[in-house]
């Protein structure tokens, strides 16, 4: 179909603005889906306002865009300034815990990770040297994996010599702090100072 073409054509011109895409293609579910898969990880909540309003009014009612409301709406409540969204998860022992439980002794940085990501993984080594630079200056990290069987995340952490909090949700991607944080792409990385901000 031409949408399919138009489809292909603009998966090979992901470096465009996404306005710019929209505004040629106002009405196309093409561009939309574009917008909505590879665009939206890297906007923040005001890009997404605005691409949304650009586009034809019959397509504003479709899924996409209600998932790009919500994800700006996320986004807004978790931007720089903002008190930080409590979420539950379980530690390898199995113990449910809450972020809340470790907030206001110190800062933290949330780590949304998986065992299967290599980009994640590549970057442990990185998170290894931070957390032994300021661990003694109240500085604790909490990876938070997405995996959903606890075998390959505990051999990743065992592996990468992870020697900081891990808890998994095992709902992954569908998960409570991932909905919270607005997790569309790992690794991805919050710093919450001491007040919970």
């Amino acid at each position: 179909s031409k949408e399919h073409d138009l489809f292909l054509e603009l998966g090979s011109q992901r470096k465009l603005p996404i306005k710019d895409i929209i505004k040629a293609h106002p009405s196309s579910i093409a561009a939309l889906y574009i917008f909505y898969r590879y665009y939206s990880y890297r906007l923040s909540p005001e890009e997404i306002k605005e691409a949304i309003d650009l586009l034809d009014p019959s397509l504003k009612e479709t899924d996409y865009v209600k998932v790009l409301n919500e994800l700006a709406n996320t986004l807004s409540k978790v931007s720089i300034g903002q008190k930080a969204p409590d979420f539950a998860a379980n530690t390898i022992n199995g113990t449910n815990v809450h972020l809340y439980d470790v907030l206001g002794k110190g800062y933290v940085l949330i780590d949304f990770w998986a065992s299967w990501c290599a980009p994640c993984r590549k970057e442990n080594p990185n998170l290894i040297k931070l957390y032994e630079k300021y661990k003694a200056k109240n500085f604790e990290i909490v990876g938070i994996s997405l995996d959903n069987k606890t075998e390959p995340w505990i051999n990743a952490i065992e592996k990468d010599g992870l020697q900081w909090a891990q808890w998994i949700d095992k709902n992954a991607w569908a998960g409570e702090g991932v909905k919270n944080y607005g997790v569309r792409l790992i690794p991805s990385n919050f710093l919450i100072d001491k007040e919970g901000v």
